[in-house]
């Protein structure tokens, strides 16, 4: 198994990862042992995880989401799965230019 997860971090950003062990993952992030990113914005907090078969499909996820705006994640982690396609940037300039 694997998974996918959100941190959300002391001052408010989130951080995207990928894992084979979800709560040892979670524990090395809390603890400062994981990346440097959240080593430096302690303490994180779980707010999203999704399992997968595979590694590379938790990656592949962990990619997209890295590239998507605040809202956009936001919407992931409360569950608004039909707010996606409206925030994706290829949607947002869509809708501008029919202005």
């Amino acid at each position: 198994m694997a998974w996918v997860y959100i941190l959300r971090c002391r001052d408010g950003s989130y951080y995207v990862g990928s894992t084979r062990s979800l709560e040892s993952r979670v524990a090395q992030h809390q603890c400062g042992e994981g990346a440097e990113y959240t080593k430096r914005r302690l303490p994180v907090e779980l707010v999203f995880a999704q399992e997968f078969e595979r590694i590379d499909e938790a990656f592949a996820l962990e990619k997209r989401v890295q590239g998507w705006s605040r809202a956009k994640r936001e919407a992931l982690i409360d569950g608004r799965m039909g707010d996606l396609p409206p925030l994706s940037s290829r949607a947002r300039r869509r809708s501008s230019l029919d202005l």
